[in-house]
């Protein structure tokens, strides 16, 4: 399993800071090679994630960080910069001086040109001299944290130098988007392994490392006492929330060519749909969990194209106020066409077809400019067969529901009837919480920390195989064909600050089910609307 589901040793008592003390053991020695090492991802995700480790005493004596790219920099000013993106961005507060002098002098730069074959030439030299200074055949990790244009040519290049060759080394790593459609994700996949073979390549999804992420399967397959009403005849609905209270900040002319369902639900929504949905693994392994997984996507009922209208919703957002700023309409965003008829919100309305979830809708919902960050998976259960007590004991009535809280508040809660104090039989709806910050008494650790430790340890079970891929936009495309080839004609539908156009209640409300937002008293109390 990933970093946050496997027996850990603690950190050394050297470590002496506020963070988890139950991380995994380093790994055997390790270069890591970051394509696009002086840009936005290696500075706010990568680098303080392997900072992150370093500290916890999680990665090896012999571990070298080699920046790749083609701005200007020398070691010392790359160091410098990324020093600033781990003091923001590490979660460890203050950088101490002499833990950051210990990984800093881990780090160097090569400036590169992508198209040049010169580049790689130089690396495999620069790898060769380090296996030889540590006596040692580490492990090759090629980090591509680059524009997705180049995901094609680098590992053509790297191949070309004999980088690939050595399958039990080297590894490749993957950010998303992997394609903008079945078409362009099958080439790009087609490309990957014409340069390395399938277990060397790791696709990775930032949300699969959340600690809360993993715990969905720890808590279904470890307790008993759910599995036996985890199917259609105890489940009703289903329902998933991605929302994200910022825009698209300064991605809009990548936003502009993806689009909400592409940039959130294709991956992120359904991975989680794909967690609650499987069935249990035989055992805990990374092919084994992975087929599961894909067996989900392949028993998702197909869009029928005439009826996109009827199971899908999309929306776009005007000006509004989160968090009580007045924030500007899509499309006033930088670089956004005026007229753009992109969606910043989508909603779907999907069917598993299988023996387990047979007409059990599950509807998924992501968008931007929401009144709060917020990723939310909630199990509604059925009404109770015979309704033994009478209305007036029940004013407010809603069935039981169990609610999985990835973020901000990572926890779960179980929504259950309980009578009230009095004589009279007054029934209320009241929760039953775990959270895991007062449980554990600790914060959780990056997602990419958990996800680089996995890629340096060779566990993929946190990462997409192809087949996940394009099984996720294959079920996808009939509403991506119908999309663009029709108007939306109502954008901007919906306010910032709000939780998407009315249309996207509708498609619930014609089933007799509602959105549900909820993490307790405090998150409630913030809703602006249901």
């Amino acid at each position: 399993m990933g970093a946050g589901m496997k027996a850990r040793a603690p950190a050394t008592a050297s470590s002496k800071i506020d963070t988890p003390v139950n991380m995994p053991t380093a790994p055997g020695p390790v270069i890591f090679v970051i394509f696009g090492g002086g840009g936005d991802l290696a500075w706010r995700k990568l680098v303080p994630s392997l900072y992150y480790l370093h500290v916890n005493r999680s990665l090896p004596e012999q571990f070298a960080i080699i920046g790749v790219d083609r701005a200007p920099f020398s070691d010392v000013t790359l160091r410098k910069r990324l020093m600033d993106g781990v003091r923001q961005f590490s979660g460890l507060g203050a950088v101490k001086p002499k833990e950051w002098k210990a990984f800093a002098g881990r780090i160097s730069y090569q400036r590169a040109d992508f198209g040049s074959i010169a580049t790689y030439r130089m690396l495999a030299r620069r790898l060769k001299a380090l296996d030889r200074a540590w006596n040692a055949k580490p492990t090759w990790v090629f980090h591509l944290a680059t524009p997705p244009s180049l995901v094609g040519v680098i590992p053509k290049f790297l191949a070309a130098v004999g980088l690939a060759r050595e399958r039990q080394r080297a590894r490749i790593v993957v950010e998303k988007p992997i394609g903008s459609d079945l078409e362009s994700a099958r080439r790009l996949n087609t490309t990957l392994t014409e340069s390395f073979h399938e277990p060397q390549i790791f696709r990775i999804d930032h949300y699969l490392g959340k600690e809360t992420v993993q715990n969905i399967m720890a808590f279904r397959f470890a307790n008993p006492m759910f599995e036996p009403v985890w199917n259609r005849r105890y489940v009703e609905y289903v329902t998933i929330t991605v929302a994200e209270e910022l825009g698209i900040g300064h991605r809009g002319a990548y936003y502009e060519k993806a689009g909400e369902l592409r940039d959130m639900v294709q991956n992120h929504a359904m991975q989680l749909l794909c967690l609650v949905a499987m069935e249990p693994p035989v055992f805990f392994g990374a092919d084994e969990i992975r087929n599961k997984k894909v067996d989900v996507l392949h028993s998702l009922r197909t869009f029928p194209p005439e009826d996109v209208g009827a199971l899908a919703e999309r929306g776009q957002y005007d000006r509004g106020t989160v968090q009580g700023k007045g924030v500007p309409a899509y499309r006033e965003e930088q670089d956004v066409a005026a007229d753009s008829q992109v969606e910043t919100f989508a909603a779907l309305k999907m069917f598993v077809d299988n023996w387990r979830w047979q007409d059990v809708p599950f509807y998924v919902r992501a968008g931007k400019r929401m009144p709060r960050q917020l990723t939310e998976i909630v199990v509604h259960f059925r009404r109770a067969p015979h309704r033994l007590f009478p209305a007036a004991a029940m004013p407010d009535w809603q069935p039981a529901r169990l609610i999985m809280c990835i973020q901000p508040d990572e926890g779960i809660v179980l929504q259950f009837h309980a009578k009230q104090p009095g004589g009279l039989m007054r029934l209320r709806l009241v929760d039953m919480q775990f959270s895991y910050r007062k449980t554990f008494k600790v914060p959780s650790p990056p997602p990419y920390a958990t996800l680089l430790h996995d890629v340096m340890t060779n566990d993929a079970t946190l990462f997409m195989r192809s087949d996940q891929v394009e099984a996720a936009w294959a079920a996808l495309m009939p509403v991506l064909g119908t999309w663009s080839s029709t108007v939306p004609g109502n954008f901007p539908n919906y306010a910032a600050g709000t939780w998407g156009p009315s249309a996207a209640d509708t498609l619930l409300m014609n089933d007799g089910h509602k959105w549900v937002v909820s993490t307790g008293a405090e998150a409630r109390r913030s809703e602006k609307r249901r």
